[in-house]
């Protein structure tokens, strides 16, 4: 496993990389998701096609119940589309086995939550060494020493051992990141990230998210604040299961296109 440097210095690429050169990390083609529920059937998702390039950091912004945690859910294998195909990082996450995926996801997929899920009873380390310990990642020493630089990178290397209570929350996300980068994944995403946080340790978190898509990881992280999405280079909006709109560059074949018809 690659060290990473200090926050404030470059942070590596990841050391996977299971993206062909030019196609999508994250590529959804007409999915549908539905629910039964009480009232009787529900569709979360009504046909969403989405293609993320690796390094880039993707906001999917919306209003609550417009199916963002639910798109969140297909990316990241937790749940499995009623109809049409997902591959993430090299795995058709529709017809994987369960084994298949959950393997896959802790060696591809670090997750961030808005109520940042640590475990209260293990130290800030122990939460950071957690997925490597899952996934049988390099020797105990390599471990531990990977968790101090991680928590180094987001500046929580003087909080190793304390229990994750004692700390505050903009501290908690932040280890929740380190945790999420621990096992070295290409695809980062998080729900919320910032719900729970003041303007400007949002601010910090965001600033983070970029600087990791700049190192060549996948960010896709889900908002209903729009002044947030808004600092993504790329910004997903949806309603109803749709989406309305997506600022995505186009892609070279789209630009000379456009360019000829400027012309």
């Amino acid at each position: 496993m690659q060290p990473f440097t200090p926050f404030g210095g470059p942070i590596p690429a990841p050391g996977s990389a299971p993206a062909t050169p030019g196609e999508p990390i994250i590529d959804l083609r007409d999915v549908i998701k539905d629910y039964s529920t009480g009232a009787g059937a529900f569709r979360a998702l009504a046909g969403i096609t989405l293609r993320v390039m690796p390094g880039e950091l993707v906001a999917i912004q919306g209003r609550s119940g417009c199916g963002k945690s639910t798109l969140l859910n297909m990316i990241t294998g937790i749940d499995r589309p009623t109809a049409g195909d997902i591959t993430v990082a090299g795995m058709d996450l529709r017809r994987a086995s369960e084994n298949a995926l959950a393997r896959w996801r802790g060696r591809n997929i670090g997750v961030v939550f808005q109520f940042f899920q640590l475990i209260p009873t293990l130290t800030v380390a122990e939460n950071v060494l957690l997925p490597m310990d899952f996934a049988g990642l390099g020797s105990s020493r390599e471990r531990r020493a990977r968790a101090r630089e991680l928590l180094e990178l987001v500046e929580m290397g003087d909080q190793t051992d304390k229990l994750p209570l004692s700390t505050s929350g903009g501290q908690q996300q932040r280890i929740a990141i380190a945790r999420a980068l621990a096992n070295d994944p290409p695809v980062v995403v998080a729900d919320e990230p910032t719900g729970n946080l003041d303007s400007a340790t949002a601010a910090g978190i965001i600033l983070l998210f970029q600087r990791l898509a700049d190192a060549g990881r996948t960010v896709v992280l889900v908002t209903h604040d729009a002044e947030l999405a808004g600092q993504a280079r790329r910004v997903v909006r949806m309603a109803d299961g749709r989406i309305l709109e997506d600022n995505a560059p186009a892609e070279p074949g789209q630009r000379a296109e456009a360019e000829r018809t400027d012309g």
